[in-house]
């Protein structure tokens, strides 16, 4: 979705979901108690593939394009994040930890994969026929 056919109020609940995401990731990392295994980063991504795969069956997502852009590019957008995954899992490597990375790794892309396509999945069944 490119920013000249968003527009700037596009861009703006974007942005404003993208707030509310990144706070909600913030929220679960400081919940989370201190691991070696970056656990919730892995829940973060797994539950946001999820649901951006089930975001075709919400009607209300259907219906609006604001509330699309809110929640898939906004929200989900801010709340995943590969970034972090990737330093953390380069970490493990330079730590030491090369088969905890390596699993890191294979575990985050796997679960991801599945709760996608699992969303997916979930999203046609639930389209009205």
């Amino acid at each position: 979705m490119s920013a000249r056919r968003t527009g700037a109020a596009g861009l703006v609940v974007v942005a404003v979901g993208g707030a509310v995401g990144a706070l909600l990731r913030l929220g679960v990392d400081t919940a989370a108690p201190d691991s070696l295994f970056p656990w919730p980063t892995l829940a973060i991504n797994v539950v946001g593939a999820f649901v951006l795969g089930m975001l075709p069956a919400l009607a209300v997502v259907r219906r609006s394009r604001t509330v699309a852009l809110f929640v898939g590019p906004g929200v989900l957008g801010g709340f995943t994040t590969v970034s972090a995954w990737a330093g953390q899992v380069r970490r493990l490597a330079d730590d030491g930890h090369a088969g905890l990375a390596g699993l890191c790794l294979l575990v985050t892309l796997a679960a991801g994969l599945t709760a996608a396509a699992l969303g997916q999945h979930l999203a046609r069944r639930a389209e009205p026929q």
